[in-house]
């Protein structure tokens, strides 16, 4: 008979009571089953924890489980399964930083069910790098009463710290990357100085760097090279050379001496002051400014920087510039024009730069600063280069970051000079002069030489404008509009001297064009991009001719190839039949065209144009002749500016410096011979001369000055001089 239903017990109070009681009850076949054998599904105790490891570390995660075994594990990253990751326990292969942020999380099963847990994440941080130098400290040599400055480079993870010694003690207080000795006295002849450089991880200390003292300091150098190519006139000669002479530049006695290390590219020339008063003491200095907005002063002898100056403006949080997308100069732009020194403006000497720079907000600004020689401070407050001319149009306008200036500073008559160019061709430019007061910076004078037109601006291949005695300015515009209609005065009609060799008066200090050379096919060659303005100017000495008139000439050449020689008194306008009203013209006598610009010694002539030898071209009754003598290699792209060292008219030796791709050569020639190369910086064995150079050293010029020769590369003034002088 069935339970009536008010008797029944509930099914779920029955399942308790059997499973707590462990009863057996009877299934509709008959059998028995034995509920107590059922077991418990898995529950996680204790969850897998975060992990953080080192990069390579192994890390581990646990999993702490409870339920009916047997259990079992599949572990995951992120959300895919690991494979033969299936124990509570699971470790990462050595770890990435790749691995930083993974997540990790295990499914823990048996017959009943199944569990996940949390997941937990990795952490991997990079590993702590032990200290190593990348530049050993350098030997050093000073005379008595000098300080020695010693350096290292070193890489790791910060904080690095540094213990300097001196043999093997200790040197209190010196535990930075640079160590200056004090004075020293011929008793620290041959000690040696070294650093231990240290982190967390361990330390390495340096090798040994030597201190060599001689008895007495270099006398002071009466020589000095305030400007780019040591003159006004931009010769190149530095005929005061007593040093060097065509018997001791050869491999064996003269070779690279030493090296001045700046921040930033150095394109413009070095400059030297011979006999400078630096921190209470005689120096003869080297200058030298970069692309990173840096001018630098070093003693010319022991290579010891003396004081260095940053051409940024702190407060709007400036850099250098960019390269305005222009590949000439790359990767900034800061200082590419030679500076130029006058030593007789201010307390001390000035040295006058202009620099470019952008601020945080994406201005552009051109400046130009006039520092004092001895400790590279603002001697007044930097001036903002800003400029209006008018034209037909109203007045065009300056902008800063349209131009470089990359033709060197000119000081003349208590004015300092600047020329202006574009980056690459992007237009719109025009050809600026602007000059500024030395004693205020006040600007003085404006003069745009393509107001009505476009571009003509100055390259000249990092030359500077050149002035004669009288107060006139010589320079040579790039192609630009020249206006073939003519005033009555054979002057452009609209004052375009775009593609032209122009004289600038700059009387009452007011800039003016006082005459000009363009040649007859200037419009065809400015529309091919022929620039006549690609390579630079110089000025003559005064020449006989052979009626017995003394002539006063000037020379250039650009991309045609021919050499142009102009009468500074009448130098022949524009005639759009011919060039005869020109003094003289050597068609096709720089094959290849020029980037470059010449230099001059006892009566003769050295280029350098493209694809082809240095070659030598004397003048006889104030006329050029043709090449007597060249280079036995020639020069790639842009070929070479030549500079030249003499004693008076003897030991001529022209030096020039070839730009290769990633190493430059010194060269040094004969003067009376150029077939002759007296010396090489590839001749010496074991690379002993090499220096490094890049494609954008364009226009390095050497500097010779007190038997010494600076070349400028990306990263520091290279030395050569003799070795065992």
């Amino acid at each position: 008979m069935r339970n009536a239903p008010s008797e029944r017990l509930p099914s779920v109070l029955l399942l308790a009571l059997v499973l707590g009681l462990g009863i057996s009850l009877g299934d509709c076949s008959g059998s028995v089953v034995n509920v107590s054998t059922l077991g418990t599904p898995p529950s996680i105790t204790v969850q897998p924890s975060n992990q953080s490891v080192t990069a390579g570390q192994k890390a581990t995660f646990t999993v702490s489980a409870s339920g009916t075994p047997p259990l079992s594990y599949q572990w995951q990253k992120g959300a895919t399964n690991i494979n033969g990751a299936t124990s509570a326990s699971y470790t990462t292969p050595a770890t990435t930083l790749a691995d930083n942020g993974a997540t990790f999380r295990v499914t823990v099963s048996n017959a009943l069910g199944s569990v996940t847990s949390n997941s937990a994440t990795l952490t991997v941080t990079a590993a702590p790098q032990a200290p190593s130098i990348t530049q050993q400290p350098a030997n050093q040599t000073v005379s008595v009463g000098q300080s020695a400055t010693f350096t290292v480079v070193a890489s790791g993870t910060a904080p690095l710290s540094y213990q300097w010694q001196k043999g093997t003690t200790n040197i209190n207080g010196a535990t930075s990357a640079s160590y200056t000795t004090s004075a020293t006295t011929l008793a620290d002849n041959g000690a040696t100085f070294r650093v231990t450089v240290s982190n967390a991880v361990g330390s390495i200390t340096s090798n040994s760097a030597t201190l060599t003292v001689t008895s007495a300091p270099p006398p002071p150098s009466t020589i000095s090279v305030l400007t780019y190519h040591n003159d006004n006139s931009r010769s190149g000669l530095n005929s005061n050379e007593t040093i060097l002479t065509t018997a001791n530049v050869n491999p064996t006695q003269f070779g690279k001496v030493g090296t001045m290390t700046v921040t930033g590219l150095v394109d413009a020339e070095p400059l030297y002051v011979g006999g400078l008063t630096v921190n209470g003491a005689v120096h003869n200095v080297v200058f030298v400014a970069t692309e990173h907005d840096m001018v630098y002063a070093f003693d010319a002898d022991t290579f010891a920087q003396l004081w260095s100056a940053n051409m940024l403006a702190s407060y709007s949080g400036e850099t250098p510039s960019d390269d305005r997308g222009c590949s000439q100069v790359q990767p900034e732009i800061g200082i590419t024009s030679t500076p130029v020194i006058d030593p007789s403006a201010g307390p001390n000497g000035t040295i006058f730069v202009v620099a470019m720079s952008k601020d945080s907000s994406g201005n552009y600004h051109q400046r130009l600063h006039a520092l004092d020689l001895t400790t590279g401070a603002d001697r007044m407050t930097p001036v903002e280069i800003q400029a209006s001319y008018p034209n037909s149009g109203g007045q065009t306008t300056f902008a800063p970051g349209q131009y470089e200036e990359r033709a060197a500073l000119l000081a003349l008559n208590g004015a300092i000079y600047t020329s202006w160019t574009s980056h690459c061709d992007f237009d719109p430019y025009t050809g600026w002069v602007i000059s500024y007061s030395e004693s205020n910076l006040q600007q003085l004078s404006v003069l745009n030489l393509t107001p009505n037109g476009a571009r003509g601006a100055i390259w000249m291949a990092g030359d500077g404008p050149a002035a004669d005695s009288s107060g006139n300015i010589y320079l040579i515009t790039g192609n630009g509009t020249f206006d073939t209609t003519l005033n009555g005065s054979g002057f452009p009609n609209q004052g375009d001297y775009g593609n032209a060799f122009v004289k600038i008066s700059t009387a009452q200090n007011s800039l003016s064009v006082a005459d000009y050379f363009t040649m007859s096919n200037t419009v065809s060659e400015t529309n091919s991009d022929t620039d006549f303005g690609s390579g630079g100017e110089m000025l003559l000495p005064d020449l006989t001719d052979s009626n017995g008139t003394v002539q006063h000439l000037a020379v250039g050449a650009g991309k045609d190839g021919n050499m142009y020689v102009v009468n500074r008194d009448d130098m022949g306008k524009f005639n759009a039949s011919n060039d005869n009203a020109i003094y003289q013209q050597r068609n096709g006598a720089l094959p290849g065209g020029v980037w470059a610009a010449p230099a001059y010694f006892n009566g003769t002539i050295y280029y350098g144009s493209v694809g082809q030898p240095l070659k030598a071209f004397p003048i006889s009754n104030a006329k050029v002749g043709a090449s007597t003598s060249q280079s036995p290699a020639p020069f790639g792209y842009p070929g070479t500016t030549p500079s030249v060292s003499a004693n008076g008219t003897s030991n001529g030796i022209v030096w020039a410096i070839e730009n290769g791709s990633s190493t430059g050569t010194l060269h040094a020639y004969d003067a009376t011979n150029l077939a002759q190369e007296l010396y090489n910086s590839n001749m010496a064995a074991g690379s002993r001369d090499s220096f490094s150079t890049n494609s954008n050293d364009k226009f390095v010029t050497p500097l010779i000055a007190n038997g010494k020769v600076y070349v400028g590369t990306p990263n520091a003034v290279v030395v050569f001089g003799l070795l065992n002088p």
